[in-house]
């Protein structure tokens, strides 16, 4: 969530490798003070690479390996940002994006790992499989497995790695075992081909022998001295010109580049990778640090290791605090020797060190150990403490309220310079030459629909706040029929220094006018306040035109309810509060808030849908309650059928929900339900607050199946009937809670 004060400074982190992921840890126990911290990833999972051996040998889940980003983010206080990025301003110290507004920092530090060499070969054959990216490996290799056994199953599978380094052996070593779950009987041949003289270049010849006898006893072909030149359907080809027939090539070829660090504008060495001094910091003028595999230490030739990545995390955690306190650097001292442990994927390990060579089930328990200690660290997502301030403190200046606490007249000129907002016909008077107001023509004398709504922000992302805001606002105008034409921003930006405030509100307005864009309106005005936390909403100006506004209170007898969008929205938001939403359910969160019922609204016209509304923040029940009582009809409601939000039923088992639902149970009176429907999730989730939430429509038997086939088409969930509209009589209840 928002902090109350904004920090001063902005600490970055882009990618979440060993390096990075030790000062989002550190954060934690020495938080910098008056610093705001950002995660930058493509993903919101992490994978430690070191794991994927177990998983692959059945010796892990999968959930071993895997950083939950959004959690660990949320538990200490960080922000956290998945997007692709695209670029690098230097000397102005902005992140570029895909998909969103760039990010200023004060320090950034980048550790986005390496990627395996192609050597040259560009091929696009659905045969070949690279490692990376490592957090969806795992699961495309088994759906690629499952397709082939689909379609071929009738001879063995032939299975090609690419990469005779530590990386492809393990691989090939704890494959088999992976192949055996997912093939079943269907047997399988195995080939490693690497363009080295031999294996695990960098080991001693005597681990060398070992290993290479192993695969021998194993069955794995070992093809040394050989390089791919081509793959082209399904098919390898060597520099010696032989090929060998494959259904599936792994490419675990060692470290090089990812293309993003050509695309920085930063110094890079022979290799490609960002060149740094000895403290970790780049060759380019600003507080930019390249850590992991992704730089290389000007005069060191140590090899692309997770261990020296580990090593580097103190040494980056201190030099990002010197850097932000102007004090000198520390330098970084890569270690002359390391223990190498190697996963033979039969419950031993290989281990060497020093001029021991050394293999044992003890070996593999060691690995284990280590290991297992390295993802505790990081799977810890208990959420932080808030710690009081301490006695010598000073206390925060008095800021005045009313008018007196508007944001500065230069911060809000200059968001509205940076924004790229279309011109409307009927915006007479808006921000184009802005004044007390906005003035908007009423096309052809048609009535203007008008709604407000706002809300305190439930992500600590100002600009995904801004989209849903505006979906959130304009949601009830496409519940009447009206066609969104202008918007009037409400901000309350919390308190602190002018630079964070332009950045936190040009981010909300940024992503508000790009919803507005999409609605087919603009933005025309504004208030903004300071206050204890980001709050955002929007007046929303509709041309009704002269069609019959889309009134809840015309439900039909035998009308289907149907609900445009899943629940759970308000017990994921609390969750996530607490640290315990997790990456897999936040994600299909977002994209349901960020889901525009306009599509939905649209068909009310096409297919006579009878009533509507939105549920928003008093719950499915009682936006339901307030369509029955102004049609005076009653309903009866099948809980079953009423679709719930990934990870709505396993927090709620949990206890957690939204603070507002206790209110919203209020109508529980107005509601018939046996004990045990009253003990199921669904029941729950009926008075859980949405943000952003669907559309309940009322749709007639003979249009039930036109409507759901079009609200289908627009989603990547299912719309679906909850219940019937009935006759009420005196005595009933309005709603009538039913088995299926």
């Amino acid at each position: 969530m928002m902090d109350m004060q904004l920090a001063r400074k902005h600490v970055v982190l882009l990618g979440i490798g060993h390096t990075n992921a030790h000062v989002l840890r550190m954060w934690r126990m020495q938080r910098l003070p008056d610093t705001q911290l950002t995660c930058v990833s493509n993903s919101p999972v992490a994978t430690y690479s070191g794991m994927l051996p177990g998983v692959l040998a059945g010796q892990y889940p999968l959930e071993r390996m895997e950083i939950d980003l959004v959690r660990l983010c949320a538990s200490v206080g960080a922000r956290l940002i998945v997007d692709d990025v695209t670029g690098l301003h230097v000397s102005d110290q902005l992140l570029h994006f895909a998909h969103r507004p760039s990010l200023p920092f004060d320090v950034l530090s980048i550790g986005i790992g390496s990627v395996p060499s192609q050597q040259g070969i560009t091929s696009s054959d659905e045969t070949m499989l690279p490692i990376k990216p490592m957090q969806t490996f795992v699961d495309r290799l088994t759906k690629h497995l499952q397709k082939w056994k689909q379609t071929v199953s009738h001879r063995p599978l032939r299975v090609t790695i690419v990469g005779g380094g530590a990386g492809g052996v393990e691989i090939a070593l704890c494959l088999p075992a992976r192949l055996r779950v997912l093939l079943e009987n269907v047997p399988f041949t195995i080939h490693l081909v690497t363009s080295a003289e031999s294996i695990l270049k960098g080991m001693r010849p005597k681990s060398v022998q070992r290993v290479t006898k192993l695969l021998a006893e194993r069955g794995i072909q070992l093809l040394p001295s050989t390089r791919v030149t081509k793959i082209a359907h399904g098919e390898v080809e060597f520099n010696n010109r032989e090929t060998l027939e494959s259904d599936l090539i792994l490419w675990a070829t060692n470290a090089s580049p990812p293309p993003l660090l050509t695309q920085l504008g930063l110094p890079l060495d022979e290799h490609g990778f960002l060149e740094t001094r000895a403290t970790l910091r780049t060759m380019a003028d600003s507080p930019i640090f390249a850590v992991g595999d992704s730089g290389s230490i000007i005069g060191h030739t140590t090899p692309k290791a997770g261990v020296y990545a580990v090593r580097q995390g103190p040494i980056l955690f201190a030099n990002i605090r010197h850097t932000l306190q102007d004090e000198p650097l520390e330098e970084y001292k890569p270690q002359q020797s390391f223990l190498k442990l190697l996963n033979l994927g039969d419950g031993t390990a290989l281990a060497e060190y020093g001029g021991l060579t050394l293999q044992g089930r003890w070996c593999w328990k060691m690995k284990d150990f280590i290991d297992g200690r390295f993802m505790d660290k990081h799977q810890h997502y208990q959420a932080m403490e808030i710690q009081p301030a301490a006695d010598n403190t000073k206390p925060p200046v008095m800021r005045c309220a009313g008018c007196g606490g508007k944001v500065s007249g230069s911060v809000l000129s200059r968001v509205l310079s940076r924004l790229d907002i279309p011109p409307h016909d009927n915006v007479l008077l808006g921000l184009e030459s802005p004044d007390d107001a906005a003035i908007i023509s009423a096309p052809e004398g048609n009535p203007l629909t008008v709604t407000v709504d706002f809300f305190a922000a439930p992500l600590d992302d100002p600009y995904l706040v801004g989209r849903i805001a505006a979906l959130n606002a304009a949601s009830d105008v496409y519940a009447l029929g009206g066609n969104p034409i202008g918007a009037l921003a409400m901000c309350t930006v919390p308190l602190g220094p002018p630079r964070s405030q332009e950045q936190i509100l040009y981010e909300v307005t940024a992503g508000a006018v790009e919803e507005f864009r999409r609605m087919g309106a603009t933005l025309v005005g504004g208030h903004t306040i300071e206050g204890p936390r980001l709050t955002v909403g929007f007046t929303v100006l509709a041309d009704q035109g002269r069609k019959t506004p889309h009134t809840k209170g015309r439900l039909r007898e035998g009308d289907s309810l149907v609900l445009t969008k899943p629940l759970g929205s308000g017990i994921l938001l609390a969750a996530h509060m607490q640290a315990a939403c997790r990456a897999a359910w936040l994600s299909p969160l977002l994209q349901v808030m960020l889901h525009s019922n306009q599509h939905a609204a649209q068909l009310t016209d096409d297919y006579q849908i009878s009533a509507i509304t939105d549920v928003t923040g008093f719950g499915l029940a009682g936006h339901l309650l307030e369509m029955l009582h102004a049609s005076k009809m009653a309903a009866r409601l099948i809980p079953e059928q009423i679709p719930l939000l990934p990870g709505t039923i396993e927090l709620l088992r949990e206890g957690i929900e939204s603070t507002l639902a206790p209110a919203n149970r209020n109508v529980e009176t107005a509601i018939k339900v046996s004990e045990p429907l009253r003990r199921t999730p669904q029941y729950a989730a009926i008075f859980d607050p949405q943000t952003s939430g669907g559309l309940l429509l009322g749709v007639s038997q003979n249009r039930l199946n036109d409507v759901l086939a079009a609200l289908n088409r627009q989603a990547d969930w299912q719309s679906v009937v909850i219940g019937q509209v009935q006759t009420r009589q005196l005595d009933d209840p309005w709603i009538d809670m039913v088995a299926e």
